[in-house]
């Protein structure tokens, strides 16, 4: 369903990298957090195209890992409809509303605190 080689938005990959900084947790367990603290809050993809231009491309895995199966599954049940560029789509939107949240925590245990 998603493809195989995934990235996000420049800005998004950016407030990955700064909470990387900050708490020392990498760019793909922070978007897999992201990911999840969206679909949490009701967030729901418009279907407007988002411009992917990030350079970390990874693949699904490394992105994903255990989490994989749970989020094409809730990618799919919340949009039945979408194709596998739209499904990077929709996933990528998730990620960056869901960073939101999270990109000013300063330490890991502030971070913590808040999840």
């Amino acid at each position: 369903m998603l493809p195989n080689r995934m990235n996000l938005s420049l800005s998004t990959e950016e407030q990955l990298k700064k909470l990387k900084s900050y708490t020392g947790i990498t760019p793909n367990i922070s978007a897999r957090i992201a990911f999840f603290r969206s679909i949490e809050s009701d967030f729901r993809y418009s279907g407007q195209e988002a411009k992917l231009d990030g350079t970390l491309v990874l693949d699904k895995f490394t992105w994903l890992g255990e989490t994989s199966d749970i989020t094409e599954l809730m990618l799919k049940l919340y949009y039945p409809n979408l194709d596998g560029k739209k499904y990077q789509q929709a996933w990528a939107a998730h990620v960056e509303y869901g960073i939101s949240s999270l990109r000013n925590h300063k330490s890991l245990l502030n971070l913590g605190i808040k999840l």
